[in-house]
């Protein structure tokens, strides 16, 4: 009785939810993270993530439970790897927390997980908080969250946004329709002081939640999770939920968080191929834009393919990979009836306008020295297809007015036999680089699917099936590189960077510049590596998608274009390509990108060789025919040279007059500039 009254009081004073979690003073940010760890998560210490636990909130009673800690190997150099075991009296309940320290970043990264090693059902877990911290900071400090919108196929794709915590302010990000970066984005930089903050990553590819809120004077509160989690465990049964990332930053400005998680991604968050960092690739599309009624390359032929690979060959445009998109399978090429995207599901190659399958084109995209990469959307299948009719047990519906059914990943069965039918079609075709998208609302299937009082299960099961797919064919094919594209960078989060690239960030607008200008702009703040295409070889349009990587969308069959001003596009992007892989710098400011009277300009510097790159905008309502940017990274006391590679002009400046101010000039409306810095 008196146990049940303390509850009752604990709640009224603190509502479920509301209970103060672990606490971190902003002064310690920069100690040593096998500290931060160990103060964390030592016994008896209510730990940075909480639930609610049969209407009670774990920092009731977690303290309480039986609690073990195991050392685990490393992996990586400079990675401290972690066990932190919760149980619940009698064998009950089990939580599991593995977290990871990165002494090299100052970072740390935990996924929670529940077991019911109980005989019967579990009692209901909910309001679940992966991460539940607050952060405590001085008197007269106003925080700042620098955050950026999702991708929706708009303009504003990745644009910086800015909340200011003052009193009482909060800010709540959830992605839409399931897709983990859908006009919310899990990436986020926490700036305390204009010195010191915590950048924060979310891993999980489906509804996730970021909430934080300034509660209290002087105390900021971060916590992360699923969306909709409220659930029993069977006995036996094990889910995950969302992981997270803190990476502790202090520096001259928030840039130097933005570009130390930069280094942090590349290191720990990148695929690897044969040990080192897969670089994402420079592509060429098999002449994008086919007349009507064929779409996207739904009138692609065996011959076609090949004779543009050797076109390509010809012209001396070979590039590193040959990209076949949507339209090659099974009765896609039956227009005006059937097209792309409603004959998804027949995951056979069109045996008439492929006869001898696709290996023909791979091989010869292999005698052109380059790879071979192909479209599929396997989640996504059309009701009356062969999946559906083949496999009806395996397909998730919402209702029988929905035009397709989604492909139940969760189903161990279903998902076996996913991974044993694309590995035979990616090797009997000779596929080496899969490209996967995903053009629908999931979160609808997701809850349409849920037995009562098992609200996101069906999402974990999906999502963990997902990822086991993914690492199933990365084992398969360990020279692989995995595509996420989503309807363009809908599935962009720190579990998906850790497996696939996003070479397709947006679907808005095909080729227009000022957009895509704006998303690398944005989207830079975050990660290294990401592509898009270009469609045009003008410098202001090429320029609009410099990046790690990018397809090259020409028409090399048409008059319009010209195979010099191609290659010379080609050889100017190899050059600038590597600067990407280090530092960052947005010059012209984050408040306003999209605009079409403004310029925008930003510096990549590599503190490698003291050099850097400035790539600058002038659009075609910016009135002024000058730009003043203050570059950064350089040594005040150097002197370097500035090359304009349009003009083939040099000057010399020090490092100081170049930190302080330094005018960009471009005389004509819609121009852009490339400058070459170098420390004399």
């Amino acid at each position: 009785m008196k146990k049940d009254l303390y509850y009752l009081l604990l709640m009224l004073m603190f509502p479920i939810g509301l209970i103060a979690q672990g606490t971190t003073n902003i002064k310690t940010l920069n100690t040593d993270i096998g500290s931060w760890i160990n103060k964390h998560f030592a016994k008896k210490t209510v730990p940075p993530f909480s639930f609610v636990y049969n209407g009670k909130s774990s920092a009731t009673f977690i303290t309480k439970w039986e609690y073990s800690a195991t050392k685990k190997e490393p992996g990586d150099t400079g990675v401290l790897h972690y066990e932190f075991n919760y149980r619940e009296p009698g064998n009950g309940l089990l939580v599991t927390c593995d977290v990871k320290g990165f002494a090299n970043f100052n970072a740390v990264e935990w996924v929670l997980r529940f077991k019911n090693n109980a005989p019967s059902q579990s009692g209901i877990i909910e309001q679940v908080k992966a991460t539940d911290l607050n952060f405590v900071y001085e008197e007269g400090q106003v925080p700042d969250v620098h955050y950026a919108d999702g991708s929706y196929a708009s303009k504003e794709d990745f644009r910086p946004r800015l909340q200011r915590m003052n009193t009482d302010a909060e800010l709540k990000m959830v992605p839409e329709e399931g897709r983990s970066s859908q006009k919310r984005f899990p990436f986020f930089n926490i700036a305390f002081t204009e010195n010191t903050g915590v950048m924060v990553a979310i891993g999980w590819t489906g509804t996730w939640f970021a909430s934080i809120q300034q509660k209290q004077p002087q105390q900021l509160s971060l916590a992360t999770g699923m969306e909709h989690l409220r659930t029993y465990l069977n006995p036996g049964e094990t889910i995950r939920t969302p992981g997270t990332a803190m990476l502790f930053w202090k520096g001259n400005n928030r840039f130097a968080g933005h570009n130390k998680f930069r280094r942090f991604i590349l290191a720990h968050h990148t695929p690897k191929i044969n040990g080192r960092i897969a670089q994402y690739p420079i592509s060429n599309s098999f002449n994008y834009g086919d007349p009507a009624p064929c779409n996207e390359y739904t009138c692609m032929t065996t011959d076609y393919g090949v004779a543009l690979i050797k076109r390509y060959r010809q012209f001396k445009l070979v590039s590193e990979v040959f990209w076949l998109d949507a339209g090659w399978y099974k009765h896609s090429g039956e227009a005006p009836q059937k097209n792309w995207a409603n004959t998804v599901g027949n995951w056979s190659v069109d045996s008439t306008r492929f006869p001898g399958g696709l290996g023909e084109i791979a091989d010869e995209a292999h005698k052109a020295g380059a790879k071979f990469m192909l479209w599929f959307e396997p989640e996504r299948v059309m009701k009356n297809s062969d999946w559906a009719n083949q496999h009806p047990e395996w397909m998730l519906n919402v209702s029988d007015a929905h035009g397709a059914f989604l492909f139940d990943l969760g189903n161990t069965e279903a998902r076996k036999w996913l991974c044993e039918t694309m590995g035979k079609l990616i090797e009997d075709n000779k596929v080496d680089y899969y490209r996967q998208d995903f053009n629908m609302q999931a979160d609808i299937f997701w809850k349409n699917n849920d037995k009562p009082n098992r609200e996101g299960i069906t999402e974990i099961r999906y999502i963990e099936g997902l990822y086991a797919y993914w690492d199933y064919l990365l084992n398969r094919f360990p020279e692989m590189i995995i595509d996420n594209c989503a309807s363009g960078g809908r599935r962009i989060d720190l579990e998906t960077t850790s497996r696939s690239a996003p070479l397709w960030r947006t679907d808005y607008n095909y080729g227009e510049p000022v957009g895509y200008q704006s998303h690398t702009y944005g989207l830079e703040l975050y990660l290294p590596q990401h592509g898009t295409g270009t469609h045009k070889t003008d410098k202001f349009s090429f320029r609009s998608s410099l990046g790690t990587s990018i397809v090259y969308n020409w028409k090399i069959t048409q008059s319009g274009f010209n195979i010099n001003e191609m290659q010379e596009r080609q050889a100017e992007f190899k050059r600038v390509r590597p600067f990407f892989y280090e530092d960052y710098y947005p010059l012209t400011g984050t408040e306003e990108t999209t605009a079409d009277n403004i310029w925008l300009a930003y510096q990549l510097h590599r503190p490698s060789d003291d050099s850097s790159y400035i790539v600058a905008f002038r659009r075609e309502n910016a009135v002024s025919d000058i730009c003043v940017v203050k570059l950064q990274g350089l040594n005040p006391q150097k002197q370097y040279s500035i090359t304009n590679e349009d003009a083939g002009e040099t000057i010399q400046k020090s490092g100081a007059e170049l930190s302080s101010g330094f005018i960009l000039t471009l005389k004509e409306r819609r121009s852009s500039l490339l400058l070459r810095i170098g420390a004399n």
